[in-house]
């Protein structure tokens, strides 16, 4: 089976680089196709791997231009042949999932998130980076890239998505069914350490706006408790501008320093919502509890009481009474470990191996026996029966023990699938 890997661009590490990385370890072989890629600025893994990179690389390889080509990156994913691979499966947040192939060629897109850029465009644009006359051009060409983000998500043969959160997003705005397959935590860079936490809480994080970095900052500025922040971004200088004594900003740091301070603190804050979010598994793998804002991806990841405590309302004032709640209880960092190793890399690897072979098979038997389904057939093949199947065609995959309803997803976490 020939196998490729597409990703939207290879110029930050993040958790969707650490996906595609993980990606690769069960496909080794398999060339990894992106618009540009920064060998500095993304995981030094890269470096060994087969990247192949659009006509992007030339002048927009830099992480504050490539932003700035947005309208060009429809054209560098149309541009790459991908008649040569059986399956091809797409990493992606905006538009690696808009390569063309060909019906005998099985697309398989892992989708961390509909993008952003189109379909929750005021969360987007604070995020920053854009000048004040590029933001008056930019909702036109948001626009036209809505449209394009659409039809390109019917291309796709099979969608899976990180979290049952995704799932939703996917069937609200390109009417698709998914299977979830949690994304995975490399708990092997973590330890728990055997002596007792430092006095201090932790950040890391991107420093954008809907992060909500500022929540945590404010917080802990008011309660007078120690606050490091690791990270960077167009957001920086307001939040520093929020932060009293107790707040120390860190900027980026090599992983091996982050590992340290996971180990180290008292508590991890994830202040904003995710769609799924990986620094929180990251915490529980070195045996350090969560407060985390009780929306989105962190539903699935945090257990209430038992790896991390939710704060309910996205204000100062409720995350100081998180905060207050978590100090007044006790945790056991094994059993935080234990929770976290649930979505180790190894897990995350067989279930896609097992995932992608089962859909190209499928793929490759409904195209040699009945010819061209349309898009409608193939999602009620896939359903629960709310596309208009039976339930007993093909009952949803429950892979990380929970279910939605309204997005039909099938999640496949649960080891039995």
């Amino acid at each position: 089976m020939r196998v490729a890997i597409v990703h939207d661009y290879l110029a930050q590490a993040g958790g969707a680089e650490r996906v595609v990385e993980a990606m690769h370890g069960i496909w080794p072989e398999a060339p990894i196709y992106t618009s540009v890629y920064d060998p500095e600025a993304t995981l030094p893994a890269f470096k060994k791997m087969d990247i192949r990179t659009s006509f992007l690389q030339k002048w927009a390889r830099n992480s504050r231009i490539h932003k700035l080509a947005l309208p060009f990156y429809p054209a560098a994913f149309e541009h790459f042949d991908m008649s040569g691979y059986d399956v091809v499966v797409s990493s992606t947040s905006g538009f690696a999932k808009g390569v063309v192939t060909g019906p005998e060629t099985c697309h398989i897109c892992y989708c961390h998130t509909p993008a952003r850029f189109a379909w929750r465009y005021h969360e987007y644009i604070s995020q920053g980076g854009y000048g004040k006359n590029v933001q008056r051009v930019l909702p036109w060409m948001v626009h036209y890239l809505r449209s394009w983000d659409y039809a390109s998500a019917q291309r796709v043969d099979y969608f899976v998505v990180n979290a049952l959160n995704t799932a939703r997003r996917v069937h609200k705005f390109y009417g698709r069914s998914a299977d979830v397959l949690h994304a995975p935590v490399d708990a092997g860079r973590f330890h728990v350490s055997n002596a007792p936490p430092e006095d201090f809480f932790l950040v890391v994080s991107r420093l954008v706006g809907y992060k909500r970095v500022d929540l945590a900052v404010e917080a802990m500025s008011r309660l007078g408790l120690p606050l490091k922040v690791v990270g960077s971004g167009p957001d920086t200088a307001r939040i520093r501008a929020l932060a009293g004594p107790t707040v120390q900003f860190l900027g980026r740091l090599p992983d091996a320093d982050v590992t340290a301070l996971f180990s180290r603190c008292r508590a991890f804050l994830f202040p904003g919502e995710e769609d799924f979010g990986i620094a929180p598994l990251e915490a529980m793998a070195s045996g350090r509890p969560v407060i985390a804002y009780g929306a989105g991806g962190a539903l699935e990841t945090v257990v209430e009481g038992e790896t991390g405590i939710f704060f309910r309302e996205p204000t100062v004032e409720s995350l100081m009474e998180a905060v207050t709640r978590l100090q007044a209880g006790s945790w056991d960092a094994q059993r935080l470990r234990a929770h976290a190793e649930r979505f180790d890399v190894p897990t995350f690897q067989a279930r896609l191996k097992a995932l992608v072979e089962a859909r190209y098979a499928e793929h490759t038997a409904l195209y040699a026996g009945i010819g061209l389904p349309t898009h409608s057939h193939r999602d009620a093949l896939h359903s629960n029966g709310t596309n208009g199947a039976s339930a007993a065609v093909a009952a949803p995959l429950d892979v990380n023990g929970t279910s939605a309803a309204a997005a039909a997803p099938r999640d496949i976490n649960k080891p039995d699938h």
